[in-house]
């Protein structure tokens, strides 16, 4: 009876495991171009993007002068963008708005989209379907179009006088300087990927130690975690563009 009870505990936690397991470095590769991609990126990629164009789609097809409960939350959205833009940036925030709330929204659906969507339902040959944050080049091209957004801001705003501020407040600081810049992709990038990474296998441990009771709590702790991912992004992405804009550390 030992012996039964054990291989059924055994049987039990493989299918768990199985169910949240995390398939670390195995990839879905397609040929684009001469190109190599990973396929599962795109594809949940294209669902986010998808999901995001149906609501925009939604929000403006038909606007009403005292809005309805739809129109008030996609309304609330906006407003919260806004406001996270006009904090870091300050009053010549507007321009940013699209970029700050694109980020956001993004990230955001892209993370609930890998906590609440069953991508593991769809087999591939190869990996498996998650949210597109968990892969790094996801989160490195998020980062660098921010680092991008962040020179073009000082550059359009002080020309190529923006590059003085390398060498204040003395010229021996310019590696200094210099680093920095080339830190704050790096360290957005992997704030982001490794916050989402470990949110799922800290649920994998527990679904192979404890039973499925457990986990599930932190599972939804995890959709609240993720968006704070998102929040924080979207919040040192607009403060970096605003900094680059004011011309001061």
């Amino acid at each position: 009876m030992n012996v039964l009870s054990c291989s059924i505990n055994t049987l039990i936690k493989e299918g768990l495991y199985e169910i949240s397991g995390v398939e670390v470095g195995q990839h879905f590769y397609w040929q684009i171009g001469g190109f190599q991609v990973h396929a599962q990126v795109l594809i949940t990629s294209w669902v986010v993007i998808a999901i995001l164009l149906g609501s925009a789609v939604l929000a403006i097809r038909n606007p009403q002068t005292i809005p309805t409960d739809g129109q008030n939350f996609f309304e609330f959205v906006l407003e919260f963008i806004r406001d996270v833009s006009k904090t870091q940036i300050g009053e010549e925030y507007g321009p940013w708005v699209p970029f700050i709330g694109t980020l956001f929204l993004f990230i955001f659906v892209s993370n609930w989209s890998g906590a609440l969507l069953p991508w593991k339902i769809i087999q591939l040959p190869q990996g498996e379907l998650a949210a597109p944050t968990n892969d790094i080049n996801t989160t490195v091209a998020l980062a660098l179009l921010t680092s991008a957004a962040y020179f073009y801001a000082g550059l359009s705003k002080k020309g190529l006088g923006y590059f003085s501020k390398y060498i204040q407040p003395t010229p021996i600081l310019l590696p200094i300087n210099i680093l920095e810049d080339f830190t704050k992709p790096l360290s957005l990038s992997f704030r982001l990927f490794g916050n989402i990474l470990a949110d799922e296998l800290v649920v994998v441990v527990l679904v192979s130690l404890v039973p499925l009771v457990v986990p599930i709590p932190v599972m939804f702790l995890g959709l609240f975690t993720s968006g704070i991912q998102a929040l924080i992004f979207a919040t040192l992405a607009a403060a970096y563009i605003g900094e680059s804009m004011e011309g001061h550390h």
